[in-house]
């Protein structure tokens, strides 16, 4: 099957991650699945939400928002807050990046990982996983060798793909035209021991069988094992030491 974009089914879309593209930000990555791009930035900031006060652990949470024409028509900005799917993205970029680092040794210390959509092409919510996680690491970095952290944290490298069933074929990365007609749709986070941290699968027009299922989880491990390489690629082209490239290795 050839695709749209003219991609073999378990092709990933051309992935680039440009470090420090906001300046002025302890730790940022504009990340791109093809058309779609994302900018993630970290911010650190003393202090933890009431509920974590005391208990000497950090905490890291996501935002997530969309530029008003990131898409083909104007998208309305949520001046009234988040909506539902906003939210929803939110809560899974958080949830992925908390499992990707130690809290207890951040302390009582908060880092927010803003993850804004330049352009959208499909794929945003994977795409804001895979660069929010080179962010954080930046920042974590940032912390250590600003004298704010004694010892650096243990980092496990984070990454998040998209699969899908279009007309039987199995997919790799769906750009947003594949992913509108697709059978199913299938988000999957991974950390770089390919251990999974979240699987969000959707049946749209028709149901899957357990062997579909297994074959597209293989199918995105394989994906993000190439985008955990895009990641240590990136971060090696700054100040990070060996040990946490050598983590964003397969075992």
């Amino acid at each position: 099957m050839m695709r749209i974009d003219g991609r073999s089914p378990d092709q990933l879309r051309p992935i680039s991650i440009e470090i420090g593209a906001a300046p002025y930000a302890e730790g940022s990555a504009l990340i791109a699945y093809g058309k779609t791009r994302v900018l993630c930035t970290a911010t650190v900031e003393d202090g933890v939400p009431a509920w974590m006060r005391g208990q000497q652990s950090g905490w890291v949470t996501a935002e997530y928002a969309m530029l008003p024409r990131a898409t083909l028509q104007r998208t309305r900005r949520e001046r009234n807050g988040p909506s539902g799917r906003t939210q929803e993205i939110q809560r899974l970029i958080g949830r992925s990046l908390r499992a990707a680092i130690d809290l207890d040794a951040l302390g009582e210390r908060t880092i927010t990982i803003d993850c804004d959509v330049l352009q959208a092409d499909g794929g945003t919510r994977t795409a804001a996983i895979s660069g929010g996680y080179v962010a954080l690491a930046l920042a974590v970095e940032y912390l250590v060798r600003s004298g704010v952290l004694e010892a650096r944290p243990t980092l496990t490298p984070v990454a998040a793909v998209s699969v899908g069933v279009l007309q039987g074929v199995l997919l790799l990365d769906l750009c947003y035209e594949e992913d509108s007609q697709a059978d199913l749709d299938c988000n999957v986070v991974m950390n770089s021991a390919g251990a999974y941290i979240e699987v969000q699968a959707t049946a749209e027009r028709s149901a899957v069988t357990r062997d579909q299922l297994n074959a597209l989880l293989d199918l995105a491990g394989r994906g993000i094992q190439q985008i955990l390489d895009a990641q240590a690629a990136a971060l090696a082209t700054t100040f990070l030491p060996n040990n946490a490239m050598s983590q964003a290795q397969s075992p």
